[in-house]
């Protein structure tokens, strides 16, 4: 029988791995399809909005790697309680995001002295003030970043946080103990650890 889900993005963690996370998390049975550099202009056009990753269920396909996360959550039971815990996990999420977006032009720019200024005004300014509020969320939140208790915003700490020392070449958590030790604790669940040494070993 066919796994009930089927995941599909880049062979790569980048944005889908939160929702890896979650589906192993869960223990959810899915197909882990990896689409190589080189076949995504074939894939393209058989995506809804020409962007990946891409979660199909019971013949029904849908996009968007937040939106995907999201859903994956409630049925794992790391969403919140009532629409105000759902609010609160959603804006540390989407404040991860934010920080994201802001590193990465440091993926697309090919000149290299502009690159480098990208990366010294990330570690200067973008990284340091996102990083230490939150790392004062956790340290207020009993070791998480949201609602005293696992959720999955620490998911998506967890899997978007390594793209930040891939695109700046640094470790960006070392002076931030609380958030380290978060990443440590989601990556040390006995689901997700044996996840990560299963996987594919990728670039990114």
């Amino acid at each position: 029988m066919a796994p009930a889900y089927k995941l599909t993005y880049f062979d790569g963690c980048g944005v889908a791995e939160t929702s890896r996370f979650l589906i192993n998390y869960g223990g959810i049975d899915f197909e882990d399809v990896r689409i190589k550099q080189e076949d995504w202009p074939q894939w393209k056009p058989k995506t809804p909005f020409g962007v990946v990753p891409l979660l199909e269920h019971n013949g029904k396909q849908v996009g968007q790697s937040i939106a995907i996360a999201r859903y994956l959550a409630k049925k794992v039971k790391l969403a919140g309680n009532d629409d105000w815990e759902d609010l609160e996990i959603d804006a540390v999420v989407n404040t991860v995001q934010d920080l994201y977006q802001k590193l990465v032009p440091i993926f697309s720019e090919k000149d290299e002295s502009k690159k480098k200024t990208l990366i010294e005004t990330a570690q200067k300014e973008s990284l340091p003030y996102y990083l230490s509020r939150f790392e004062e969320r956790v340290k207020k939140n009993k070791g998480y970043l949201a609602l005293g208790r696992l959720t999955w915003a620490d998911f998506y700490f967890a899997t978007m946080s390594p793209m930040f020392d891939l695109l700046t070449g640094g470790d960006n958590l070392a002076k931030y103990a609380n958030l380290k030790g978060l990443r440590e604790k989601v990556n040390g669940l006995p689901a997700i650890k044996k996840w990560i040494e299963a996987r594919p070993k990728t670039p990114f």
